[in-house]
């Protein structure tokens, strides 16, 4: 293929990827929160009480990045951690109101980026752009 083609898709995935999350970076900002802790908080949603290793598991993120991303949260009120009732080892993390509240918000806030990301590409386009996408995951993978 062309080099011109390849080094222009290249530069434009960096330029969106670049762009998205500074705008959502901005958007989380109004929530008190930062890109990351969103995802951290819909594992929660889905069911919470689980343990930071499994949240490590989860985001594939290490250790030190986990912890500071709960003692963040932990701060801000939207989380807290209680000792396991049979293992005293673990500390299990629970969200509170308050980072319950935030499910609907930051679900808005997804949802904003996503249409405009995608405003101007029809629904067709869209399913090509999905398999295309995933094409190029699985290389990088």
């Amino acid at each position: 293929m062309n080099d011109n083609v390849d080094c222009d898709i290249r530069q434009s995935l960096d330029k969106v990827s670049s762009q998205m999350r500074r705008d959502y970076s901005e958007s989380l900002r109004e929530l008190k929160l930062y890109v990351g802790q969103d995802n951290l908080l819909a594992r929660l949603w889905q069911g919470d009480g689980i343990t930071q290793m499994q949240l490590c598991e989860h985001l594939k993120c290490e250790p030190p990045t986990v912890t500071n991303m709960v003692k963040s949260l932990e701060q801000n009120g939207f989380i807290y951690r209680k000792r396991d009732e049979k293992d005293a080892r673990v500390m299990r993390i629970y969200l509170t109101d308050e980072g319950k509240k935030l499910e609907d918000p930051v679900d808005f806030k997804w949802k904003q980026q996503q249409e405009k990301l995608l405003h101007s590409i029809s629904p067709e386009e869209r399913l090509i752009l999905r398999d295309l996408m995933k094409r190029m995951e699985k290389n990088l993978s």
